[in-house]
């Protein structure tokens, strides 16, 4: 084979744009004649991977252990691809029955809240009642969380007195 031809491949393989065919010349060159003296560097390269490709598995048990680990691994997918599709399938029924009950309610009270009172004097009397009233209410909650209050702090005086009065050890 010619060199120059060698040349050129070996840029083109260097470039990684080589096609198989190509490559299996440039190993056939390595392995069958002396090469020059600028391409002996490289011969050793090509001969190694004539050599690996010829290389068998000394182990005979070892596809059954790589088939082993892979069917093991396709199997935790497996179960958690279903346990990811059987939560999915829950959310998706939730969702589901909370719109469908949202439809149902909106059937049974079709009308939106409208404006009771056409006049806003009217409107902002009434306005002032129930906030009125919701003050007293409130007023009257904190008169009993008052109470309340005094009672904790009773109670807490008179657990106070009953225990004895232990001298401070600590330093």
């Amino acid at each position: 084979m010619d060199s120059e031809h060698i040349h050129r491949l070996l840029e083109k393989y260097w470039k990684c744009e080589t096609t198989l065919e190509e490559e299996e010349q440039l190993r056939r060159y390595f392995q069958q004649s002396d090469p020059p003296e600028t391409l002996r560097d490289i011969a050793p390269l090509f001969q190694h991977l004539q050599e690996s490709r010829q290389t068998e598995i000394v182990d005979p048990t070892f596809t059954k252990k790589v088939l082993g680990k892979l069917a093991t691994r396709n199997k935790a997918t497996q179960r958690w691809l279903y346990n990811t599709m059987r939560i999915a399938a829950g959310v998706l029924v939730l969702v589901l029955a909370v719109w469908l009950i949202r439809i149902e309610v909106r059937k049974t009270d079709p009308s939106p809240t409208a404006d009771t009172y056409s006049d806003p004097e009217i409107a902002f009397e009434e306005t002032k009642k129930a906030l009125l009233m919701i003050s007293k209410s409130f007023g009257r909650a904190e008169e009993q969380a008052r109470k309340l209050n005094l009672f904790n702090e009773a109670q807490e005086k008179v657990r106070q007195d009953d225990e004895p009065n232990e001298p401070d050890t600590r330093m």
